[in-house]
């Protein structure tokens, strides 16, 4: 179970196998049913998940009852609430189980603590950081000024495998636009690349 983080953390770090096995030894893994809730809006998680096997979506949902979805994680993925974990503020987001899920529960203090061990982990931690902000940065910017086809063809180079894992209307969702767009859009590509 452990064995996935650990080539997480060694390929993105210059550790040994020996570091990686204690520095994930205190985490614990769980499974999560498909339509498990793991956080809704007024809680409070000081919990990442790193995702093992299976899938989880971090979505809000507005006065209107429409689902937007912020971010897919599939395997080899962390989500969590930032609000919730860094700022010990209630959570505004949902996160739940798109599939049966099993996950390594990464708790806040993580990265804090196996600095003590690898000093050299605030490096993944700062990464980490500023990939979660560059991936949000591009996200924004997609969903102000690129067309919906360029953000499904986005969606496809970001989510490689997702396409056949989730339905068209959750796809839509995280595009930001209706299920019937996504089909008009997809039926183009399709007359685009398959003449």
């Amino acid at each position: 179970m452990l064995e996935k983080f650990q080539s997480y953390l060694k390929e993105r770090l210059a550790i040994t196998d020996e570091q990686a096995k204690e520095a994930t030894s205190c985490l614990k893994s769980k499974t999560f049913k498909k339509g498990t809730v793991l956080l809704s809006p007024g809680d409070l998680r000081s919990d990442s998940y790193f995702i093992n096997e299976g899938l989880l979506r971090y979505f809000s949902i507005d006065e209107k009852g429409k689902e937007h979805i912020i971010q897919f994680a599939p395997e080899n993925w962390m989500v969590s609430d930032r609000n919730s974990s860094v700022f010990n503020e209630p959570s505004i987001f949902f996160i739940d189980a798109i599939e049966n899920t099993e996950v390594l529960i990464v708790p806040s203090n993580f990265f804090a603590d196996i600095q003590k061990l690898l000093p050299h982990i605030l490096e993944l931690n700062i990464l980490m950081l500023h990939n979660s902000i560059r991936f949000m940065q591009k996200r924004i910017n997609m969903l102000l000024s690129a067309t919906a086809e360029e953000r499904y063809l986005d969606f496809i180079k970001l989510y490689p495998n997702l396409t056949l894992r989730v339905p068209q209307w959750m796809i839509a969702s995280y595009l930001g636009i209706t299920p019937e767009s996504l089909s008009r859009v997809r039926k183009d590509l399709a007359k685009k690349h398959f003449k």
